[in-house]
Formats: C-alpha cells, sequence, structure tokens
C-alpha cells in the first residue's frame, strides 16, 4: 500500500511539474539534437487499465511507434528466472498479491501469464528496441548463479550497444560485475549529488533522473568525464524541447509514443 502512494504522489509531483513547463514556450531544439535524441518508453507503453506496465503488449506499442528504447525492471522468481516486474508483488499492477522471490515461475506463469521473462522480452525486442534493464534485487546467496543466468541471456548482445543496466542503489551492479561500467546507469531520486560523485569515480555510463533535479551544472560535470545523462519524465512538447535544447540525448517518459510523435513531426528527414 505504501508503495502504491508513493507511485501516485510521484506520478501527481511529474504530472504538475510537467504542466507547468508545458505553458513554456520552447523553441525548436537544432538538427542535431533532434537526430540524436534517443525516447525510452518506461516500463512500455501503458496505462494499466487497458495495457499493463511492463508487459509484451506494452513494449509492442512503443516497438511499433518507432520508440529507440525501453525500460523494464528485472526480479527472481523463488527459483532463480529472471522475470520483468517493477514491484516486488504483483498486488498493484494484477490485483491479487504474489511475492515474486517467494513465487516460483510456474506458479506465476500460471497465474500471471502476461509477466514477460527476461529471456522472452530479449528474444522479442533486442537488439531492434535498446534495452534499459533496471535492477530491483537479487539473492546474494544467490549471486553467483543468477550472475551467470544472465550472462548467459545476454551472450548475444553486447552492452553499451544493444543494453545498459541502471539502479537505484550502485550495490546492485554487483549483480552484473561481467558488465564494463560504462554499461551500468545510476538512477538518481533525491540523492543527486551523491550518486553523480559514485558514477564519476567507478567511470559508469553517466546518471539518470528527473529533468528538474538534473540541472545544467551536473550536466556538464559528467558531460566533461565522457559520460551521458538520461532525464524523465517529459509528457509534452515543451518540456521535450527543454530537455532538446540543453541538449540531452536519453528521454525516459510514460508517454514515449506520443513524444516520438512530436520527435518524428519536427527531425530533419534524412
Amino acid at each position: 500500500m505504501e508503495h502504491s502512494v508513493k507511485e501516485r504522489l510521484q506520478s501527481l509531483a511529474m504530472g504538475l511539474v510537467d504542466s507547468t513547463v508545458a505553458v513554456l514556450p520552447r523553441a525548436v531544439p537544432s538538427d542535431a539534437a533532434l537526430r540524436n535524441c534517443k525516447i525510452i518508453s518506461h516500463r512500455g507503453e501503458h496505462d494499466n487499465t487497458t495495457v499493463l506496465e511492463n508487459t509484451a503488449k506494452a513494449f509492442a506499442l512503443a516497438r511499433s511507434a518507432g520508440v529507440w528504447g525501453i525500460e523494464c525492471d528485472i526480479r527472481w522468481t523463488r527459483d532463480n528466472v529472471p522475470i520483468i516486474c517493477h514491484d516486488e508483488d504483483t498486488e498493484r499492477v494484477f490485483g491479487q498479491k504474489r511475492v515474486i522471490v517467494e513465487t516460483s515461475f510456474e506458479q506465476l506463469r500460471r497465474e500471471f501469464p502476461d509477466i514477460p521473462t527476461l529471456a522472452e522480452l530479449i528474444d522479442a525486442f533486442a537488439p531492434a528496441c535498446h534495452l534499459m534493464l533496471e535492477i530491483k534485487a537479487f539473492n546474494p546467496e544467490c549471486l553467483t548463479q543468477q550472475q551467470d543466468i544472465l550472462k548467459s541471456q545476454l551472450a548475444r548482445l553486447q552492452p553499451g550497444r544493444d543494453y545498459h543496466f541502471l539502479a537505484l542503489d550502485p550495490d546492485l551492479f554487483d549483480l552484473v560485475s561481467f558488465c564494463p561500467p560504462a554499461a551500468l546507469l545510476p538512477v538518481a531520486e533525491t540523492n543527486v549529488a551523491a550518486l553523480s560523485q559514485i558514477s564519476l569515480e567507478r567511470g559508469y555510463c553517466g546518471l539518470a533522473g528527473h529533468f528538474l533535479l538534473l540541472g545544467r551544472q551536473v550536466q556538464q560535470r559528467h558531460e566533461a568525464a565522457g559520460q551521458r545523462i538520461g532525464v524523465g519524465f517529459p509528457r509534452s512538447r515543451n518540456s521535450l524541447f527543454r530537455e532538446l535544447g540543453r541538449p540531452v540525448e536519453w528521454i525516459f517518459s510514460n508517454d514515449a509514443v506520443k513524444l516520438q510523435s512530436i520527435l518524428d513531426q519536427y527531425c530533419p528527414k534524412a
């Protein structure tokens, strides 16, 4: 319940912020910024009513609209199958509670067939879509086994080119120690300064976070180190143009199809 309330409050706050930014006129970004922009669909194109987040249908809607990347969340079943689910349980999205880590994959598939495995996601969408894979948790007692499973399932893809791993807590990157640091992207909430420093010290890919928190000074610091910035969650034309005017390359959004349509409208044709 607490998590659900937090999600609703965050969504409301982001909506209010974007509504404010949306009314401020923005110039059309440069051709280079438009061409370089990469929209990333946050948990796929979903409304959690007709299309549920982190499902094949949500990801397929983003891909069919030409969205560059999809962001999703990795958790582990009781029998060490990596599946795509944001929450630690199924109640918020599916209305029936099963704690993922306490449930076998067989039972999860029987009761919630719309929850894809990581392997299914890779087979269906990579490398046509860039995968932004957020690590939500892992079992330290099964660390080596879980590492081997991820390495095997991602073997045909190249880190950095085809996928990146994301985490709110950099300690979670222990699960993917087989990846180069440049394929790892910390995600800041309010701890921007701390994660920014960690990313610079460890040579990570860069930093992601809400567009209001990752100001120009943070951006310049990471760009000077050859790192990248990813911002969420623009919803409007003016919010998108604000970020491309900096310019920012990676745009995470819950409205990725809408933003992709805007980008396609203004992006210069080859």
